[in-house]
């Protein structure tokens, strides 16, 4: 049972995450004359770390935001944890929201609020009847949770090195316990030790807490460290899912230069050292990713 369950225990349980928690069928969606997709459809499974890789331009971030409801696409459908997103409504998807947690890119965070008010946040739009130290409570554990030392509860974003922004932003993002986790980009910009520490951190947290991950990256290290399966997108679409070898059996030009480039074969090799037991070196230290 979630830490808000417990602290609030007249909230009714949650229905159970269905087998396909995201389903996306048919989506388009265009900015005047600029499509960015068409026709696209995708498929997350329960329980797995999605990694979502594309060229500049093929619309990740847009697609992530047209399933947490963000944008309204021109067409098809979207489906969250058995809701309907595309045909939802202000004033009746508040409770699907709340099943959901988000790390935008740089954190997002207020810049006026502490870590802990940040993480606050979420709590009190959608639990605004817990009582003020019950909120604080929880906001301290999910700053632990997420990495960062008790003190940094107190410091503003500004005070905060970028990795650790990064993981006051997930904070926030699991502050309702959420089922979905939507990380864009959450490694871009930390080097390569903060990177690895994050990897291992999202794992950590996808199998202690059951998330499903929906995450945005151009890292490739990430993609063979922790992703289950890789969907591609190009050419408006999702050309491809599956695991990196389904991937790297296919011929599309573009997944043979992505994997197989040289970031891609340095990646690969990392990982393969590490299945040997011998000592990993993470390919983004020698600037392979």
């Amino acid at each position: 049972m979630s830490l808000l369950h417990h602290l609030a225990p007249d909230s009714p349980d949650r229905p159970p995450v269905p087998p396909h928690p995201i389903v996306v069928e048919g989506l388009r969606n265009a900015f005047g004359g600029h499509v960015v997709h068409n026709d696209l459809s995708l498929t997350v499974n329960r329980g797995e770390i999605l990694g979502v890789v594309g060229g500049s331009g093929t619309g990740k971030s847009v697609l992530m935001r047209s399933i947490i409801g963000l944008q309204i696409p021109d067409a098809g459908s979207i489906s969250v944890l058995g809701r309907s997103i595309t045909d939802a409504h202000d004033d009746d998807d508040i409770d699907i929201r709340s099943r959901w947690g988000v790390l935008f890119q740089g954190g997002a965070l207020f810049s006026t609020l502490t870590v802990a008010e940040n993480v606050e946040v979420p709590l009190k739009e959608f639990y605004p009847e817990i009582t003020d130290q019950l909120r604080h409570e929880i906001a301290r554990y999910k700053v632990m949770l997420s990495g960062l030392p008790e003190e940094a509860a107190a410091k503003f974003p500004a005070e905060l090195s970028g990795g650790m922004r990064k993981r006051a932003g997930l904070a926030r993002a699991l502050s309702l316990d959420p089922e979905l986790l939507f990380l864009d980009e959450p490694t871009a910009g930390l080097d390569p030790i903060g990177a690895a520490a994050f990897d291992r951190l999202t794992r950590a947290l996808q199998e202690t807490l059951g998330l499903t991950v929906f995450l945005i990256t151009h890292d490739l290290d990430t993609l063979y460290e922790i992703c289950d399966r890789v969907a591609v997108l190009a050419e408006g679409r999702v050309i491809a899912v599956g695991t990196i070898p389904e991937l790297l059996a296919t011929d599309h030009p573009w997944i043979q230069e992505y994997f197989n480039g040289p970031r891609g074969r340095a990646a690969h090799a990392s990982k393969a050292r590490a299945a040997l037991g011998s000592p990993a070196v993470d390919s983004r230290a020698s600037g392979g990713a």
